[in-house]
C-alpha cells in the first residue's frame, strides 16, 4: 500500500503553489489534482499512479456553466460532465458535445467525471495498465508491448515506434469540432494562459510519456467554447461493441454548414483511431466548397484515414473510421 498527503487547498493560487513544488514533469507525477477522480483512483488502484499527494479541487469555485459576453460558453474545471451534457444551451448550440458526452462512460461515472479530467484521461492501453508489462508511457524507455501484442483497440494516426495508445475520451474529440481553448493558471513564472484544444495533447514521439503541454503547478480552470455557428449542424456518431460503457472502436464529430447544397463550412474530428483528439483538416479540405452527395463525402472520409498506420490487428479501423465518418456527414447533412 502507498500512502499519499491529502490536501484540500483554500483556492486555485494555493492549489498551484502546492503543485508547483515539482520541478520537473516526471517530479509532477508525485502530486495530482483531484476532481471526480473516476480516471486517477482506478490507476491508483493499479499502481499506475502512485502519487505523493493529492490536491482536492472540488470545493474551489471551479464548477459553473456560464454565458460568455460574446455569447459563448464558459465551462469550469469541475463541472461535472452529466451537468455539462444535459444543460439547456450545450443541448441547444453544441450539440455535438452533449451527444459525444452522454455516449461515454455509464450514468454513475459520468455524474462524477470532470471536464478538466475528460481532457486528461488517460489511456485504455491494456499494457499501460498492467505494471508487470513493458510500457513507454508509463515507464519511459522500457518499450512498447502493444506493438506486438493485443492491438486491436489500439491507434492507426499520430503513432509512433514507442507508442500507438489510443486517446479515450468522446468529450475531446467534440471540444476539437468546437474549437474550444483551455485556460490554466500556472505559478507566478508562467501565469495564466489560454490554449488552444488543438494545441493541448502532444503526439506519442520520443516521449510518449508527456500527453499534454501542461507543466508541474499548472491547473485548469476553464473551457471556453466560441459562440454557436448559425446554420450548423452538429452529429456525434460513436462506433463500439457494445452500446454502453465501451470506448470507441472509431467515432466521428462533425459540425458542418451547408447552404444552396454546398458545404460553406466543415469541422471534422475522429476518437478511438488517434493517439490524441484527431482534428482532420485534411477532411474538412475535401468537403469545403463541394455538393453534398456520396461521392464527395467519401472523398472526405478517404482524405481524413490517408495517413493511418494499422498494427497486426486494428487495420479493420481504416474500413471502420471511414464509414463512421461517413455516416455522420450524412445525417448531418440529411
Amino acid at each position: 500500500m502507498h500512502t499519499f498527503e491529502f490536501i484540500r487547498p483554500k483556492d486555485a493560487k494555493a492549489a498551484v503553489a502546492t503543485a508547483a513544488r515539482a520541478k520537473t514533469a516526471q517530479q509532477g507525477a508525485d502530486i495530482r489534482f483531484l476532481g471526480g477522480g473516476t480516471t486517477l483512483i482506478d490507476l491508483m488502484k493499479l499502481n499506475v499512479e502512485t502519487p505523493a499527494r493529492l490536491i482536492d479541487i472540488n470545493r474551489l469555485p471551479l464548477d459553473k456553466i456560464e454565458t460568455t459576453p460574446d455569447g459563448g460558453l464558459k465551462i469550469g474545471a469541475t463541472v461535472r460532465n452529466s451537468d455539462l451534457a444535459h444543460h439547456p444551451k450545450v443541448q441547444r448550440d453544441y450539440a455535438v458535445l452533449s451527444q459525444a458526452i452522454v455516449s461515454g462512460a455509464s450514468t454513475q461515472l459520468r455524474n462524477m467525471a470532470t471536464t478538466a479530467g475528460n481532457l486528461l484521461q488517460r489511456t485504455r492501453c491494456v499494457y499501460f495498465r498492467d505494471t508487470a508489462m513493458p510500457c513507454n508511457k508509463r515507464q519511459p524507455g522500457t518499450g512498447c508491448s502493444v506493438i506486438t501484442g493485443s492491438n486491436r483497440m489500439l491507434a492507426i494516426l499520430g503513432t509512433s515506434e514507442h507508442c500507438i495508445a489510443t486517446n479515450p475520451s468522446d468529450m475531446c474529440v467534440a471540444m476539437a469540432v468546437l474549437e474550444a481553448t483551455i485556460h490554466v493558471q500556472g505559478p507566478p513564472t508562467r501565469g495564466s494562459r489560454a490554449i488552444p484544444i488543438g494545441d493541448f495533447h502532444l503526439l506519442p514521439g520520443k516521449t510518449p510519456e508527456r500527453e499534454t503541454v501542461l507543466e508541474p503547478g499548472d491547473l485548469i480552470t476553464h473551457v471556453t467554447l466560441p459562440p454557436p455557428v448559425a446554420g450548423s449542424r452538429q452529429v456525434y456518431l460513436k462506433l463500439r461493441d457494445r452500446v454502453s460503457y465501451e470506448f470507441a472502436l472509431a467515432s466521428a464529430a462533425v459540425m458542418i454548414t451547408v447552404a444552396g447544397g454546398r458545404v460553406t463550412r466543415a469541422r471534422v474530428a475522429l476518437g478511438g483511431v488517434g493517439t490524441r483528439p484527431w482534428r482532420s483538416p485534411e477532411a474538412e479540405a475535401a468537403l469545403v466548397g463541394q455538393s453534398v452527395n456520396q461521392a464527395n463525402i467519401r472523398k472526405a472520409a478517404e482524405a481524413a484515414l490517408r495517413d493511418a498506420k494499422p498494427q497486426s490487428e486494428n487495420a479493420f479501423k481504416i474500413e471502420l473510421a471511414k464509414r463512421s465518418l461517413t455516416s455522420a456527414l450524412q445525417m448531418a447533412t440529411a
